[in-house]
């Protein structure tokens, strides 16, 4: 790549940390500036295979929030969807749940500030669930290694007290600025998923 013969240029390379909830990775992706600009690069799959990740791009989506839009613990009860989740835009409160029964980490939830700024990316295995509050307008690409199935789309409230995610909902002006879908507003406990059988 050219960036500019003489140009001073600030290069941030690929870096990868594993979460405490395995399979989980917090990645800073490679990203260059010069006097005209930047140029990012968020996945490769040769870097994450050197790095121990299996992760093969199926499908990418965007998402496009205003500001206390709250995404409830999605995941997909079959055909389960690894995600590599970046904030291109905005700032959000992005939320991972471990849903894997024989995990040592099971239902813990851990949670991050994903923001346009500091470009960091969430790579969420599967069988975990995932959500977010968004703290100002944003737009979040999702890069999906399996394809969405809507016959098994599925979800746990936003507001589970056996999960009991600490929200921060004081950066929106408080619950009452809160913007849920009904189909949100209705998921089911996370009791309700594991009596039923969580697999």
């Amino acid at each position: 790549m050219d960036f500019g013969a003489g140009a001073k240029t600030m290069i941030k390379k690929f870096s990868f940390e594993e979460l405490p909830l395995k399979g989980a990775y917090l990645i800073n992706p490679f990203f260059a500036e010069d006097n005209r600009g930047g140029f990012l690069k968020d996945y490769s799959r040769e870097l994450f295979l050197k790095n121990g990740i299996i992760f093969n791009l199926d499908e990418v989506f965007y998402t496009i929030s205003h500001k206390g839009v709250i995404r409830a613990i999605h995941f997909q009860e079959v055909n389960h969807q690894p995600k590599l989740v970046r904030c291109v835009s905005g700032k959000i409160f992005d939320v991972i749940v471990d849903l894997r029964p024989e995990s040592p980490t099971f239902k813990k939830w851990m949670g991050f500030y994903l923001t346009g700024e500091n470009m960091q990316e969430l790579l969420i295995p599967a069988r975990f669930g995932h959500g977010y509050l968004v703290i100002e307008d944003s737009t979040v690409s999702y890069k999906c290694a399996a394809p969405f199935d809507g016959s098994n789309d599925s979800g746990i409230m936003f507001d589970d007290p056996d999960i009991g995610i600490d929200w921060p909902f004081h950066e929106i002006g408080g619950v009452k600025n809160l913007i849920i879908s009904e189909k949100d507003k209705n998921l089911q406990s996370f009791k309700d998923y594991f009596v039923k059988g969580c697999k």
